[in-house]
């Protein structure tokens, strides 16, 4: 088997908050490999530092102690394309805008923007809603403008933190299979939140999973489950109860 190349290498990384009341401990001695290209799943319960962890690697929020290593070093600031549990798309922007905003801080001409905003609108399904505000949008429509402008940025490291959390069922797989239609078009090192195991299950190439707070690596799997996966798969569930067994002593 060959050896995968690290795109970032996490090593005891660690987050304590002080105030005036007390520390807490939110991360504790985190280390962990992302590979390049892979599709790496971060699991574990609610409030356990998911979202903490990932704004540290995106540089959102500083670590206690620890280091973190990205293959050519740390992404310039612009240059990690993250998308939200919140949609934070800019209300008074249309959406091929929204997209191509952070190419235009980059300063790449309006040409140049537009055409790589339409084309990750057509990838993500909203042909014709070029000139829709987000207010006009279902919240599943809104969550493709924030992968599309992701994608848009042209990082080759995408953060995504539980970005189907608030969509309903129906939406939330529709939206799973998609997001797995454009990985595999346009291969990026994705690293998702979420703390739902069956889509860690769906999604993930490896799925890491943490403990409750503060967190740190409980263990690791990798489903080996040929894509497209299928829920009703009896490989599926027998990796879902192992999952959920395992967080069920963390709680």
């Amino acid at each position: 088997m060959a050896v995968q190349e690290s795109k970032i290498k996490l090593l005891n990384v660690c987050k304590t908050f002080h105030e005036k009341k007390g520390s807490t401990e939110v991360l504790k001695d985190i280390s962990l490999n992302v590979h390049e290209n892979e599709f790496l799943v971060l699991l574990g319960p609610g409030q356990c530092g998911k979202t903490i962890l990932l704004n540290i690697i995106a540089d959102l929020e500083s670590m206690t102690s620890g280091s973190i290593e990205f293959a050519g070093g740390r992404p310039k600031p612009g240059n990690l394309g993250m998308v939200f549990q919140r949609y934070a798309l800019f209300p008074w922007m249309n959406v091929i805008k929204n997209i191509e905003m952070n190419p235009k801080l980059k300063g790449i001409d309006k040409k140049t923007r537009r055409a790589s905003a339409q084309q990750y609108i057509e990838m993500v399904g909203l042909s014709g809603f070029e000139k829709m505000l987000p207010q006009q949008l279902s919240g599943g429509m809104k969550q493709r403008v924030g992968i599309a402008r992701a994608y848009a940025s042209e990082s080759d490291i995408l953060l995504m933190d539980e970005p189907f959390g608030a969509l309903d069922a129906q939406t939330r797989y529709q939206m799973q299979k998609e997001i797995l239609t454009i990985w595999e078009n346009k291969k990026r090192t994705v690293l998702f939140v979420t703390n739902n195991i069956e889509e860690a299950i769906y999604l993930g190439d490896r799925i890491i999973l943490l403990s409750s707070r503060p967190a740190s690596v409980k263990a690791e799997y990798v489903p080996r489950i040929e894509r497209p996966r299928s829920y009703t798969d009896p490989r599926f569930y027998e990796i879902r109860n192992e999952i959920a067994a395992n967080m069920e002593m963390i709680l």
